[in-house]
């Protein structure tokens, strides 16, 4: 796991078939099509990196200066859900 100014930025953990990246949800609706074009299967929480695939390390970088400015001004550890409405 990852942080900046105490706020969570991404988290790494490893399955048995593949690594599991873990930004903020806003993160990977943001980057969904490109997260899709380098071929990684995701959910709205989880980007799932098979080990047979090459890692998209461009990719990551740009998700990760994503959410490090999307939260420069968050005060606490997650983001706050968005309220419907």
């Amino acid at each position: 796991m990852f942080t900046d100014h105490g706020t969570f930025i991404i988290g790494f953990s490893t399955a048995r078939h593949h690594l599991a990246v873990a930004p903020e949800a806003a993160a990977i609706a943001h980057f969904a099509g490109q997260i899709k074009q380098a071929g990684y299967d995701h959910t709205k929480l989880l980007i799932r990196i098979a080990w047979s695939d090459k890692v998209d390390f461009a990719l990551l970088e740009t998700i990760i200066g994503f959410n490090i400015a999307d939260k420069a001004d968050c005060a606490t550890f997650w983001s706050k859900p968005a309220t419907p409405g």
